[in-house]
C-alpha cells in the first residue's frame, strides 16, 4: 500500500491536510474511490487499517483532517477549536476534496463515507454535493434530536459569552459526552463507550490528537449545526437517488442505542430517498471500524461498495 500526503486548500482559503491511500500495484484498475470524513477529537489518520482493506478490492482511499483536527490544526491549541461558520466550512471542504478527486480520476466512481462527526456533515454535504457521490456511508450516527440541541446552544452561547469561544468548558464537554458511559460498568475509563476492545480504547487515550476537550466555540457551533442538518429546508435538499448504508451498534450511545438509527432510516424513506440500508450490530459501541467485530463490519461495508460498484 502507498501512503502519500498533500495539502489543500479549504473553503476558507486555510491548508487542509490529506491523506491518500492507494495499492502498489499501477496495473491493478480502479473500482471506486472512497472519500472518508473523520469523527470529532479523532483524525483521519486512524481511518489506515480500514483503507487497507478497501485497496485490496479496487478502490482508492483519500480522507482530510478537519478543522481543527489533526495535521489540519495549526498548532496544538487549535485542536478542537471552532470559529463562526467553520462545521459548514467543513462540508465545504469535503467539496473542495471531492472536486480534486474528480479532477484527478475522471468518470471514476466516488463514494463518501462518514463516521460520527464526519457523519452528520455528511448529512449536510449530500444536500450540497450530493450530486458528485454514487453513494453513502454513515457510520456512528443519529438522526434528528429536539430539546437536548437548543439547551447546548443556550448554554454554550452563555459561557461563550463570558469565558470566550477559546475557553475549554468541563460543563459543555459533559453536557455532550458526559452520560455516554453510563451504561457501561464497570468501566475501565471514560471512552469505554467507544468500543469493547480495550486495546483500541487504549490507543485512543494515548494518541495526542484523540480525546481532547473542545472549546465552548466548537461546541456552539456544532449544537447550531446539528439543528441545521435535520432542518426541513434542509432535507429538502437531500438527493433521492442517491444509495445510503447506515451502520451503527446496538449499543451507540451517539445513536441512542439504535432507536436515533431507526429515526434516521425511517427519515429519509419517508423523504422517499430510494435506496436506505441499516445494519445494527447487537452489542457493537460507537467506532464499528476499532470494535472486536470490526471485520464483519468491514466486510458488510466492502460488501455494500462492490454491488454498487460491480467491475468493469
Amino acid at each position: 500500500m502507498n501512503t502519500t500526503t498533500f495539502t489543500l486548500e479549504g473553503a476558507n482559503g486555510g491548508r487542509i491536510h490529506v491523506y491518500k491511500w492507494e495499492t502498489a500495484h499501477k496495473d491493478m484498475p480502479t473500482r471506486g474511490i472512497i472519500q472518508i470524513a473523520h469523527g470529532m477529537t479523532e483524525t483521519a489518520l486512524r481511518y489506515e487499517r480500514f483503507a487497507a482493506e478497501l485497496i485490496q478490492q479496487g478502490y482508492i482511499v483519500y480522507a482530510n483532517d478537519h478543522r481543527g483536527h489533526g495535521k489540519t490544526a495549526s498548532s496544538p491549541e487549535q485542536l478542537g477549536h471552532m470559529d463562526e461558520g467553520d462545521f459548514i466550512g467543513m462540508v465545504h471542504d469535503m467539496g473542495q476534496l471531492s472536486q480534486y478527486i474528480q479532477e484527478r480520476h475522471p468518470n471514476v466512481p466516488l463514494v463518501l463515507f462518514g463516521h460520527s462527526m464526519g457523519s452528520f456533515l455528511s448529512q449536510m454535504y449530500i444536500t450540497k454535493y450530493g450530486h458528485l457521490l454514487h453513494g453513502l456511508i454513515l457510520s456512528g450516527s443519529n438522526g434528528p434530536r429536539g430539546l437536548d440541541l437548543s439547551a447546548g446552544v443556550r448554554i454554550s452561547q452563555v459561557i461563550r459569552a463570558l469565558k470566550g469561544s477559546a475557553h475549554r468548558s468541563e460543563l459543555i464537554n459533559n453536557l455532550a459526552f458526559g452520560g455516554f458511559n453510563r451504561s457501561f460498568k464497570p468501566s475501565r475509563t471514560p471512552f469505554d463507550w467507544l468500543s469493547r476492545d480495550e486495546e483500541e480504547v487504549q490507543k485512543y487515550i494515548d494518541d495526542p490528537m484523540c480525546g481532547y476537550v473542545c472549546t465552548v466555540g466548537f461546541y456552539y457551533e456544532f449544537f447550531r449545526f446539528l439543528k441545521e442538518v435535520h432542518h426541513p429546508s434542509t432535507l429538502a435538499k437531500v438527493p433521492l437517488q442517491l444509495p445510503v448504508l447506515i451502520v451503527s451498534g446496538s449499543q451507540d450511545p451517539v445513536g441512542n442505542f439504535g432507536k436515533g438509527l431507526h429515526k434516521l432510516e425511517r427519515l429519509y424513506k419517508q423523504l422517499g430517498v430510494q435506496e436506505v440500508t441499516l445494519i445494527l450490530y447487537p452489542g457493537a459501541r460507537h467506532e464499528l471500524l476499532n470494535e472486536t467485530n470490526r471485520d464483519e463490519v468491514t466486510s458488510d461495508c466492502i460488501g455494500w461498495l462492490n454491488r454498487l460498484l460491480p467491475r468493469s
